[in-house]
């Protein structure tokens, strides 16, 4: 009992790190995807810095075998949260070795673990804890030099970080040996598996750039890393410090939770990005890519040391990614990028309460407010000084954790700016200092043109018809002719189809994409132009084209359906969903209606992606083509890893409860559901 006295005690005073340092840890892994649990042997070796007498890791719901310290068994305690080793260390190098095993509740996930042939794992450790499958340390603050040794059926490409020192075929399987040289924090471990194509190429520094794709999107590749080496090579070089690990490697996986995330020397992103050149135009990957690699310096080499600080791995990681669009796309794209986030900071100031210095701020505060924080003060600092305080501040904290006054005080070398104000204006209030930001906005041509644009918003089509109709016809960049359309949304048809006819003649995608998106009523006058939209190459213009023409022109609509019976979409099905629902719901269109209903129902089913399952389920449930398997796979959705998906089968159920018939419904498939579904379904019949 003197121990766990000893412990309670000690670390109300200090965090573990300044007694006892982890250095190295080699972890032999074993995936048994039937029972969904992950086992192995784990060896830490570690230095005591001062005398402590318990030490703790991070493990959730994990049992072990064998604990040893430098070869001699220890009294454990395993609280389902932490293995705590209780000894009288004293300083000095130490070893400890151990066996786990865990049935892991998140972080790690299995995706269509029933089919052994379409089988994909992967992890996800920020906010998700690296501890719930590998017994490691969600402090940020302890970095680890991780190696890993993963075995697994030698059909499937396995993914980790670091080098691939060796590939050891043992059996059916292989033994996957990856290693590091430098070390990181816990949640930047990375596992991923799954039947992938590789394509290698090399920056112009010589880091090995590794590209996945899976085997049945071999003819997706191109668009979907499109400008992915120019954005390795842009960042190194506008960085200033080489990218600081081994080797880059990218990957997709199924079901991800996020965008993406930056494991050290390994980005998964999500399969929403995978898109054939079409998908491109509306789902490109490239801001992910930046930003997740931009991380690999600001995030991973140094990480922020607390929440309250995270502006330094999301700012700055954010507006670097714009940096690099802004290679790619131009200075008219940077721009209007800014001036679309900073009406969302004006906008969300008016009721976010929480500034950017705050582990409690949101996701736009951290992300967006950051950036811009970084953006006026490149732009005060100048961009030499600006290159030197970052090269700097990345060589003095390497492999380490940092806060903001860290960055301030390498700013404070080279310049006199008056960094009090600035943290206070940018860092510390809520408001967004909007003239400040139109200042810096305006140096951008387009953007003052924007800025006119807006001003005209309350004036009537009379007054300003000539102004717009000059800036849909000159060069300014399609961002300011978006705005326009959409500023016209609310006009009677009449005074503004001249406009709209302008907008379409710009040929732009977004352009007429937003022209497809605000008129939701077609007036026969203008039906042929509308039409020319089903022809345009993003099929997200095609899919709101095809609905609304479909919804104005009952007499067209086998025409519609004809012409769109081929159309995929995106690879969540997007257009060939709305097709089904559509033709479904067009009398005396199809003869075998049944054999559509069915493929819309598959669409809904566990064998697809979340996103491929709500388009269907929402196209089920909005047409009104439900039945028990309809239901069933709704329920389903409940139980899924990702919450927003779950959280749309739990609204679509307590809508459809509301109706007596559709709750007897529910009731009758309950006794056929798993017991996890029974749980949710349960819950809601309750409510």
């Amino acid at each position: 009992m003197k121990y766990l006295l000893f412990f309670f005690s000690l670390f109300s005073f200090a965090q573990q790190t300044q007694y006892v340092d982890f250095k190295t840890v080699l972890g032999e892994i074993n995936i048994n995807t039937t029972n969904k649990i992950v086992s192995g042997n784990v060896k830490y070796d570690f230095d005591v810095l001062k005398p402590i007498d318990t030490i703790k890791i991070d493990a959730q719901n994990m049992t072990f075998t064998d604990i040893k310290v430098n070869g001699d068994a220890i009294i454990f305690i395993n609280t389902n949260k932490q293995l705590q080793l209780v000894s009288p260390f004293q300083k000095g190098k130490n070893t400890l070795t151990f066996s786990y095993a865990v049935q892991p509740k998140q972080a790690l996930y299995f995706i269509n673990a029933e089919n052994k042939e379409d089988t994909e794992i992967w992890t996800q450790g920020q906010g998700r804890y690296t501890s719930n499958w590998f017994p490691s340390f969600d402090d940020v603050n302890e970095k680890v030099i991780f190696n890993m040794d993963i075995t697994f059926d030698k059909n499937y490409t396995v993914i980790s970080n670091g080098i691939l020192k060796d590939k050891l075929e043992n059996g059916s399987s292989f033994i996957w040996q990856y290693r590091m040289q430098n070390p990181m924090s816990s949640y930047l471990l990375v596992l991923a598996i799954g039947k992938y194509q590789e394509n290698a190429l090399k920056s112009k520094s010589r880091i090995p750039l590794e590209y996945y794709i899976e085997n049945n999107d071999l003819s997706r590749f191109e668009p979907t890393y499109r400008h992915s080496k120019e954005i390795f090579d842009f960042l190194e070089k506008e960085i200033g410090v080489k990218y600081p690990w081994e080797i880059y490697r990218q990957a997709p996986v199924r079901d991800f939770l996020y965008a993406g995330m930056e494991n050290t020397t390994a980005t998964l992103f999500s399969t929403r990005y995978v898109v054939d050149s079409t998908g491109f135009e509306d789902r490109k990957y490239t801001n992910v890519n930046a930003h997740e690699l931009a991380h690999h310096w600001f995030g991973n080499l140094i990480t922020a040391e607390s929440s309250t600080h995270h502006w330094l791995q999301e700012g700055f990681a954010t507006y670097y990614a714009l940096l690099a669009e802004k290679e790619i796309y131009g200075d008219d794209y940077f721009y209007s990028k800014l001036y679309e986030t900073s009406q969302q900071l004006k906008f969300a100031s008016r009721t976010d309460t929480i500034p950017v210095l705050n582990p409690k701020a949101s996701s736009l505060t951290f992300y967006e407010k950051g950036a811009w924080a970084l953006f006026v003060l490149h732009d005060a600092l100048g961009d030499k000084t600006f290159k030197k305080v970052i090269k700097n501040y990345l060589k003095k904290y390497a492999y380490k954790t940092v806060n903001t006054d860290d960055f301030f005080e390498e700013i404070k070398k080279l310049s006199n700016y008056n960094l009090k104000e600035f943290s206070k204006v940018w860092l510390e209030t809520i408001a967004f200092n909007t003239q400040q930001a139109n200042d810096l906005l305006n140096k951008n041509k387009a953007i003052q043109i924007r800025l006119e644009v807006d001003k005209l918003n309350k004036k009537t089509i009379t007054e300003k018809e000539e102004f717009l109709s000059e800036v849909l016809q000159s060069d300014v960049y399609f961002t300011v002719k978006k705005a326009i359309v959409n500023q016209l949304k609310n006009e009677k048809y009449e005074v503004k189809k001249q406009l709209l006819t302008l907008a379409l003649n710009t040929n732009n995608i977004q352009v007429r994409q937003e022209v497809a998106a605000t008129l939701y009523k077609i007036p026969e006058d203008f039906r042929i132009q509308y039409e020319t939209l089903l022809d345009d190459k993003s099929y997200q213009t095609q899919e709101i084209a095809l609905f609304y023409l479909w919804n104005n022109f009952p007499s067209h609509r086998n025409k519609y359906l004809d012409k769109s019976k081929n159309w995929i979409g995106f690879n969540d099905y997007n257009l060939r969903t709305l097709w089904l629902s559509l033709a479904l719901s067009t009398a005396n269109y199809t003869s075998e209606p049944q054999l559509l209903v069915n493929e819309l129902i598959e669409y809904s089913s566990p064998k697809y992606e979340a996103t491929t399952r709500q388009n269907a389920l929402e196209k089920l449930i909005n047409f009104r083509l439900t039945n028990d398997m309809v239901l069933t796979n709704l329920v389903n959705a409940t139980t899924h890893h990702m919450w927003q998906f779950s959280k749309f089968g739990r609204d679509n159920i307590r809508i459809l409860l509301k109706n007596t018939e559709m709750r007897s419904s529910f009731e009758r498939i309950l006794p056929n559901l798993s017991s996890n579904e029974q749980f949710q379904l349960n819950r809601l019949l309750k409510e």
